[in-house]
């Protein structure tokens, strides 16, 4: 491959000639570890304080989760813990193991007591921090991390390993920092996204509680609710099948065929798996059409499953894990779809059997509860004032994810010297 004029081939790839290229303890120059502690072997045991412990759970890729398996310790576990160096706000953290390279800074001026597979790294006077972690978020850091790691199902690495891995600089600090901060402030959008998603999603949540039980009212309606059951608002309910796998061939057509893990709270116009006419013949399943309603009703003691449910978005068969169902004229499809969102869960957890694998049968479904408004008029307004919300969410998600890409080619570009800023 030619190398553009300015540029040159080295261990990490094309980059500026005048980037320097050396092993990561000798750009870092020192970090901390804290491997052989536990309280135990201090004397001592966790509880009794107020000192947040960060394990590799904690330490998320960009951030820091203190919600994740939080211990905390005390004053006198802390000095016996962290008698190496203590953490300062912009120090910067690496897991060495299960989970395998995620990096985080720390972010105010708290004490934390840090687990044997983070690494505390306070870098050189002329390294930039912020730079130091975008740079080991990046591909290339993060590919070596990948290649040097040991373990067939906890992937770790060693320090002698860790301390010989190459990383690229830009020769100033000056160049560091400007591309620090243009890849903060893409971090800046993100998260100010992800925020307005989650707001957007706790304000539906809202929603939903006060327009699916009547405790608010749209304009213009008005009248009692009631609490029906679904066998009396359903004409057919159906459940699907998985075609034969020792014939390869019922797998090779045309015709798309709907597993419950792919409903996802969204509209199915594809799927991954197509069957042929053959298969669904032999199989006896059933087309069914655009808009029909469908809930997962096995596996649902796992809480990824139980309450899922989703919109046949193109002419599909099923397996035996998705339910159809087939409402009357007095419900809706749309707004069972959000009723059912809104109260899934705990409808399964309330109603569906099954010692190991919990399940809904047909007629469970038929008992099911679901709170009506007076009109069906009035169930049309609620569930197009919810989809109006949802395809305000999916418009923010798909700008977040849009950033998110976005960020990801600046890091490549500017992180390899591709792009210089100055």
């Amino acid at each position: 491959m030619e190398v553009k004029p300015g540029y040159e081939q080295t261990e990490i790839g094309v980059i500026p000639e005048d980037w320097k290229v050396m092993p990561f303890i000798q750009a870092v120059g020192s970090y901390i570890d804290y491997r052989g502690r536990t309280p135990r072997k201090l004397g001592l045991s966790w509880g009794g304080g107020d000192i947040l412990a960060l394990s590799a759970n904690n330490v998320q890729m960009g951030r820091i989760d203190p919600d994740k398996e939080a211990y905390f310790g005390s004053e006198e576990l802390y000095r016996k813990w962290m008698i190496q160096g203590e953490c300062e706000a912009g120090d910067v953290l690496l897991t060495m193991e299960a989970p395998l390279g995620n990096v985080a800074q720390i972010p105010d001026s708290k004490r934390y007591i840090l687990s044997q597979r983070v690494l505390l790294i306070k870098p050189r006077n002329w390294l930039h921090r912020d730079f130091l972690t975008h740079y080991m978020k990046g591909f290339v850091f993060q590919k070596q991390l990948s290649l040097n790691s040991t373990g067939s199902t906890a992937k770790g690495i060693q320090r002698r390993t860790l301390d010989n891995i190459s990383i690229g600089l830009p020769p100033t600090k000056a160049e560091q920092e400007t591309i620090a901060e243009a890849l903060g402030d893409a971090d800046a959008l993100i998260e100010s996204l992800e925020r307005l998603v989650a707001k957007k999603r706790q304000l539906k949540q809202g929603a939903m509680q006060e327009l699916l039980t009547g405790s608010r009212r749209l304009p213009g309606f008005s009248g009692e609710w009631e609490v029906k059951r679904w066998g009396n608002l359903i004409l057919s309910c159906s459940s699907g099948a998985t075609p034969y796998r020792g014939r390869p061939d019922f797998y090779k057509g045309g015709i798309k065929w709907i597993t419950s893990g792919e409903l996802n709270y969204k509209v199915i116009v594809d799927t991954l798996e197509h069957i042929s006419t053959e298969a669904m013949a032999k199989t006896n399943l059933r087309i069914h059409p655009t808009g029909t309603f469908l809930m997962a009703i096995t596996g649902l003691e796992a809480e990824g499953t139980r309450g899922a449910c989703g919109f046949v978005g193109s002419p599909a068969t099923t397996n035996q894990s998705c339910m159809a169902i087939y409402p009357s004229s007095d419900l809706l499809p749309e707004y069972l779809y959000h009723y059912y969102v809104y109260r899934g869960d705990a409808l399964a957890l309330e109603y569906c059997q099954g010692t190991k694998q919990q399940s809904y049968t047909a007629r469970l479904i038929r008992i099911l509860p679901i709170d009506l408004p007076p009109t069906v008029a009035e169930q049309a307004a609620i569930a197009g004032a919810l989809s109006d919300m949802d395809a305000e969410i999916d418009e923010l998600n798909t700008r977040l994810a849009k950033a998110r890409q976005l960020k990801q080619g600046m890091m490549q570009e500017l992180l390899t010297g591709k792009i210089r800023l100055v």
